[in-house]
C-alpha cells in the first residue's frame, strides 16, 4: 500500500512538473519545473528497484542538464518568451492528447498489475565494483578525455575574449 501511495506521489510530481514546463511563461520557472519532473521520474525508478538509474537520473539530468539550462538562461538574460503564444491547432492537440490518454489507460487496465516486484540484475554496489576493478582503465581514460575537453573549452573561451 505504501509503495502505491509513493508511486502516485512520484507520478503526480512528474506530471505536474511536465505541465508546469509547458504552461509557464517564465523560462527559469520552466527549468525548475523540469527539475521537479525529473526528480519524480527518479522516484519511480527507485520504486521499481532501479537504484542505479535513479542515481543517474538525479546526477545527470537533475544535476547537470538542468544546471546547464539555468546557466544558459542566466547568460542570455532572457526572462520570458516574448513571442506570440497563439495557436489555432490547439483543438486538434487536445483531441490527440485525450485519445492518447485513452489508449494508454486502456492498455494499463487490460494488462493489470504484477503480483510483486523483485530486484533483478546487478545493484549499485555490483556496478561500482565492476566499474573500479574490471573497467578501471576505460573509466580513467574517459575521465582524462573529459578533463582534456574541459581544459580545451576553457582555453578556447579565454582566447575568444581577447579578439
Amino acid at each position: 500500500m505504501t509503495s502505491l501511495v509513493l508511486f502516485y506521489l512520484a507520478g503526480t510530481l512528474t506530471l505536474g512538473g511536465a505541465v508546469g514546463v509547458v504552461g509557464t511563461r517564465n523560462i527559469v520557472h520552466a527549468a525548475l519545473f523540469l527539475l521537479a519532473s525529473l526528480m519524480g521520474v527518479a522516484g519511480i525508478y527507485l520504486l521499481v528497484f532501479a537504484e542505479f538509474l535513479a542515481l543517474v537520473q538525479v546526477l545527470i539530468y537533475g544535476g547537470a542538464i538542468v544546471i546547464v539550462v539555468l546557466f544558459a538562461l542566466m547568460l542570455t538574460r532572457l526572462q520570458e518568451f516574448r513571442g506570440s503564444m497563439e495557436n489555432r491547432q490547439w483543438p486538434v492537440a487536445v483531441v490527440a492528447a485525450v485519445v492518447l490518454f485513452g489508449v494508454i489507460a486502456a492498455a494499463i487496465v487490460r494488462t493489470g498489475t504484477p503480483a510483486g516486484l523483485e530486484r533483478q540484475g546487478p545493484g549499485v554496489q555490483d556496478i561500482g565494483t565492476a566499474l573500479f576493478t574490471q573497467w578501471a582503465i576505460p573509466f580513467e581514460v574517459a575521465s582524462v578525455l573529459l578533463l582534456v575537453a574541459l581544459i580545451g573549452a576553457i582555453v578556447i573561451a579565454r582566447a575568444g575574449g581577447r579578439d
